[in-house]
């Protein structure tokens, strides 16, 4: 399993990463002494497991929690660790998978691993079933459980995300209104659908084949998508974005 950890306390996190490898032979991917350090890591690298100290400097970890998904593909599972045990009641109502008290006993560690590692197993048997499906350039999403739409991939110019009804939606040329898909697509779904689909913003995923220019952090894109001025590109996103491109 792939693991993420953020902790401010650099000799803690060490450890753990240390334990985390060679006990239980996992791959630690990243250290990040920070909330905005951590997304960064976490959008890059799209973990299986968060190790998540909850409190850090520039934000809490039991609200971290709740930005979790707009950053990964939604199968990341986050065990909270804390030296103080009031936080274990609201890390499990944030959904966490599972809660360690520091300093970190093994035989818990152990225990939460082995639950780790079912939950893992039982994801990958599940496969990539609830991803949108794609043949011959064309792309179909479901709607719902039952209703979908086939789409051609090089008629769609972005995907945005709906905070309000907490799904993603697909923009189509000569569509009027964007798709909304199911609620378990997630962001790294549609990252996997083709390489000329890029996320600049946590809410935004643009082809960038009808990207024109960015100015003032703003996309412009070329025609049947010229309207469009709401896409920004965010900050964690714009060197990506930068590197796509051969710059003069």
């Amino acid at each position: 399993m792939k693991v993420v950890i953020i902790d401010d306390d650099k000799n803690a996190g060490l450890a753990l990463a240390d334990l985390l490898e060679t006990r239980y032979d996992m791959e630690v991917l990243g250290h990040a002494l920070c909330a905005l350090d951590g997304l960064a890591l976490l959008n890059k690298h799209q973990p299986d497991v968060l190790f998540l100290d909850v409190q850090l400097p520039d934000v809490n970890g039991l609200d971290f929690i709740d930005k979790l998904s707009e950053f990964t593909h939604g199968r990341c599972q986050v065990v909270m660790y804390t030296a103080y045990d009031e936080f274990v009641v609201t890390a499990f109502r944030k959904q966490a998978f599972d809660v360690l008290l520091k300093p970190i006993d093994t035989k818990e560690l152990d225990t939460v691993v082995k639950r780790l590692e079912k939950e893992h197993e039982r994801i990958v048997e599940r496969g990539d079933r609830e991803m949108p499906a794609t043949l011959n350039g064309k792309l179909l999403f479901y709607t719902n459980s039952v209703d979908f739409k086939v789409v051609d991939k090089d008629d769609v110019c972005l995907f945005q995300y709906d905070h309000d009804m907490r799904c993603w939606e697909v923009v189509v040329a000569e569509t009027k209104k964007a798709i909304k898909l199911k609620r378990n697509v997630k962001s790294t779904d549609l990252l996997a659908l083709d390489n000329h689909f890029l996320q600049v913003n946590q809410k935004y995923i643009v082809n960038v084949n009808y990207l024109i220019e960015v100015v003032d952090n703003v996309c412009h894109f070329y025609p049947p998508f010229d309207e469009i001025d709401y896409v920004k590109v965010g900050r964690l996103f714009r060197k990506r974005l930068i590197d796509r491109f051969l710059s003069i």
